[in-house]
């Protein structure tokens, strides 16, 4: 069976589109029709149906679908283990979530580079949930984001905790005194992607004080994010150890709410998660390199900003 007819056909499953799977692999629609044709004639059955607003798998095609992504994912791992024994180099493909990037990545980096010097590292940035998908079909090898892949073939490690805490431009009319958590929530509130943690944390906070329809602007670009709450244009939920910067500089101040025990909403994790298979054995390595890099972090900013995980 042919690998490549395969992957095309998981792309046309993932983007419902012959047109989006041929821009994707730089290739023409004629050619995507060619290779599903050649599937579907090689298996006996229709994988996809015409609607109105693209294809859309039958049910046969659900169950290709299936047996594909592993195929697709085994094919993946048994490649690179073969280059790696081959030449002794190889590659690892690294998913990354913004406020890794913001806080720790590079020593990672270095420190990877370290201990494996001609091993190549093919960087990712996404979202959370992108990550996890990417991981779990075979696209990742291991990815840094903020919930365990709860999967035979994933392994995961909690990295470390962050505090989340209210946050505005300094010397904008958000930074001022609050009497009470209802007169802050006047203002518009900047915080993670919608149904994210933080963003579930604060909705509950708000409903438990009486606080309704409040005006939360949910943001998945954490740069987007830190330029919103520079320019005043809301009070940021997020942990100060993503902006230590800009906290020292004084563009940011973290604000303290008088009815509020406890300043910090919550915390938010970030995890290691990454695939088990041939090939794929300095992956473990690179997730204890994260840790002890995490540990030497911790250590600098201190609990008030970040806190090693316990195990």
């Amino acid at each position: 069976m042919n690998i490549r007819f395969l992957e095309t056909f998981l792309w046309v499953a993932r983007l419902k589109s012959f047109r989006l799977t041929a821009e994707k692999l730089f290739t023409t629609q004629a050619s995507i029709s060619h290779r599903i044709a050649g599937l579907e004639e090689e298996l006996g059955v229709k994988l996809f149906v015409r609607e109105s607003r693209g294809v859309v798998l039958t049910p046969d095609g659900q169950r290709v679908r299936e047996y594909a992504e592993r195929i697709v994912s085994q094919s993946h791992a048994l490649r690179q283990a073969m280059g790696a024994a081959r030449d002794g180099r190889g590659k690892v493909r690294v998913g990354v979530i913004d406020s890794v990037i913001y806080t720790w990545f590079t020593q990672l980096i270095a420190r990877i580079s370290e201990q494996f010097p001609d091993l190549e590292v093919e960087v990712t940035a996404d979202s959370g949930r992108n990550l996890c998908n990417q991981l779990q079909k075979g696209y990742l090898d291991i990815a840094f984001q903020v919930d365990p892949i709860r999967l035979e073939s994933v392994n995961n490690l909690e990295l470390v905790r962050y505090p989340l805490q209210w946050i505005v431009a300094s010397g904008s009319p958000l930074h001022r005194h609050y009497d009470n958590l209802a007169s802050l929530a006047q203002h518009r509130i900047i915080t993670f992607v919608a149904h994210s943690r933080p963003h579930q944390d604060i909705v509950s906070l708000l409903n438990l004080h009486g606080i309704d329809a409040p005006r939360i602007s949910c943001v998945n670009s954490f740069a987007a994010m830190i330029r919103m709450i520079e320019e005043g244009f809301g009070v940021g939920v997020i942990p100060p150890a993503l902006v230590t910067e800009q906290l020292t500089a004084g563009k940011l101040t973290l604000l303290q709410i008088p009815d509020l025990t406890d300043n910090c909403l919550s915390m938010i994790s970030q995890v290691a998660s990454w695939r088990t298979g041939p090939g794929l054995e300095c992956c473990a390595t690179i997730a204890q390199l994260a840790h002890q890099v995490v540990q030497d972090f911790c250590r600098k900013m201190g609990p008030d900003y970040a806190q090693p995980a316990r195990h």
